[in-house]
């Protein structure tokens, strides 16, 4: 795929949606950090219906932690894998006390430092919460990329790494928003919706669909 047609990918992505953000709901980077790190194998409409509850109650990390493992599962049991997140969060919590002043750190390394952290939630946290134009790729964006051919790669980090080099930069810090909702609603894993597709006479997918 040439520039000429990523480039106009994004601009009508960007068109139909300006402003882009996650639908994990959230007001502080703690929240996010919380939610993103409860979202791994989960859905985004069940991470908040339990952090809904929790958020009032608990939202910084001396509160979650005061509430402890078994507390903080109360909160979040009907969430897959429920119990090692509740043991990651309250491990994070007590060395975003201990080593960060309560705060979120804003580098990739400190972040990743935290447990129950990986890359993809690093890249979530640094782009919505700090606004650095990280590639959270999950599986909605390596799907979307793959398949349109914008960014094709055998695994996430490929993937990732030819996003960064190949997004106009003007749309770096939201193109992984963009990616992530296409896949979600419009180019979906076993029936991706051509026929209403912004982007389909742009995308070098060979089995389009007339939905």
């Amino acid at each position: 795929m040439n520039k000429e047609k990523r480039y106009e990918i994004f601009r009508r992505l960007r068109e139909d949606n300006p402003h882009p953000t996650t639908e994990l709901n959230f007001s502080t980077p703690f929240e996010l950090l919380v939610a993103v790190t409860l979202s791994a194998q989960a859905t985004d409409v069940g991470v908040n219906k339990a952090t809904d509850k929790l958020f009032p109650v608990a939202n910084t990390p001396e509160a979650i932690y005061a509430l402890g493992v078994e507390g903080l599962s109360e909160y979040i049991k009907t969430i897959g894998l429920f119990n090692s997140k509740a043991r990651n969060v309250i491990a994070a919590c007590k060395i975003l006390i201990e080593e960060h002043n309560s705060q979120v750190p804003e580098t990739r390394e400190a972040l990743e430092a935290l447990p129950g952290v990986g890359r993809k939630t690093a890249n979530v946290v640094l782009n919505t919460a700090f606004g650095q134009p990280t590639m959270a790729v999950d599986t909605h964006i390596f799907r979307v990329s793959n398949r349109t051919g914008i960014a094709p790669g055998k695994n996430v980090l490929e993937v990732e790494k030819k996003l960064l080099k190949h997004v106009p930069k003007e749309f770096l810090v939201d193109a992984h928003h963009w990616l992530i909702l296409h896949g979600r609603y419009v180019c979906k894993a076993r029936t991706p919706q051509c026929g209403s597709c912004r982007i389909e006479d742009l995308c070098d997918y060979k089995h389009k669909t007339s939905d």
